[in-house]
């Protein structure tokens, strides 16, 4: 039986509107909206539509690209400090033998070897210097001696002219000006022909035992590639490592980050498969990530490969370098 003023076959639907109820609307005027008609043109709605479709234009949408990754909020004053400390006290603990790697005996002789360091390895220099020190002990004996044979000994160094102007120079200087003695303040090194921010902190700290940090191509690489600074300028380097590490640590922490830069973290391919600290660093993967492939990339005693000294520390356990001229 039907419902009572609901006609069968109607499926339960109300009633029919009867007359008296709202008027039919005029010609004219606009139809009603039907379901999934777009948004009017200016409304909320719209705008939250056209905003949608640019984002999802931006991210990579179309084609089935993959979204663009949102960039990585600033790290923290905090966190970066302790990242940078933690990744030294990693590093002190790989390298607890990490010690300047030109052969010296006297600061007048590491003056000397780290101005030949320059533009060439710090072997290189260590197979020089023996035939050097030999003719020249004292700055007195270098200050008088003839330039083209100081230029023949230095020859193997590369840059060998420029490079006899200034060990001579620095020589009279320390003659003449310092009583024949390296000074032990930054001031007075920088004085020195050829003898910069880097010489001066080498010397510094090796050899007098006053802090300093020492920005060669290694350390502004990986100091660069932890975060610890964008500044590609060695004395802005310098300033913002300095400030991440308390003064007692900054001559270890040079010689740590400079021994990984050149044992592992290598500027053109990395080993990061075979890091020890690759969790901790931020640029992981720019390297070979694979670890055996990542092995054979290890260099000096970190790859069973004779070092950089010819008289390497006691506690160094590699192999020292060869003499000029050697296999090997």
């Amino acid at each position: 039986m039907a419902k009572r003023g609901v006609p069968e076959g109607s499926g339960g639907a109300g009633p029919a509107k009867s007359a008296g109820s709202a008027p039919a609307k005029r010609a004219g005027s606009a139809p009603a909206k039907s379901a999934g008609a777009a948004p009017a043109k200016g409304s909320a709605a719209a705008k939250k539509a056209a905003a949608k479709k640019a984002a999802s234009k931006e991210a990579g949408a179309a084609s089935g690209a993959a979204p663009l990754k949102k960039p990585k909020p600033p790290q923290s004053r905090t966190a970066l400090v302790r990242q940078a400390r933690r990744i030294n006290r990693e590093l002190a603990e790989v390298y607890p033998y990490a010690h300047p790697e030109l052969d010296f005996e006297n600061p007048f002789q590491l003056l000397i070897a780290t101005v030949l360091s320059a533009q060439t390895t710090d072997l290189r220099v260590n197979q020089t210097t023996p035939a050097l020190f030999a003719k020249y002990p004292m700055p007195e004996d270098l200050a008088a001696a003839n330039p083209e044979e100081v230029e023949e000994l230095i020859r193997p160094t590369g840059f060998f002219r420029a490079k006899t102007k200034s060990i001579m120079g620095l020589s009279a200087a320390l003659r003449d000006d310092f009583g024949g003695e390296v000074p032990g303040r930054i001031e007075d090194l920088v004085k020195l022909p050829g003898v910069g921010r880097k010489t001066a902190f080498v010397v510094l700290g090796n050899a007098f035992g006053v802090p300093g940090i020492t920005v060669d191509t290694h350390f502004g690489r990986l100091v660069r590639r932890w975060k610890w600074t964008e500044e590609t300028d060695p004395d802005k380097v310098e300033a913002a490592v300095g400030a991440l590490f308390p003064k007692s640590e900054w001559t270890m922490l040079s010689h740590r980050v400079i021994f990984h830069g050149r044992r592992i973290c290598h500027s053109r391919k990395p080993a990061c498969g075979a890091c020890p600290i690759a969790p901790l660093c931020p640029s992981y993967g720019e390297g070979e990530t694979d670890p055996e492939k990542a092995k054979k990339l290890l260099k000096y005693e970190m790859g069973g490969l004779p070092g950089q000294r010819l008289k390497p520390p006691p506690d160094y356990p590699g192999k020292p370098a060869p003499p000029l001229g050697a296999a090997g």
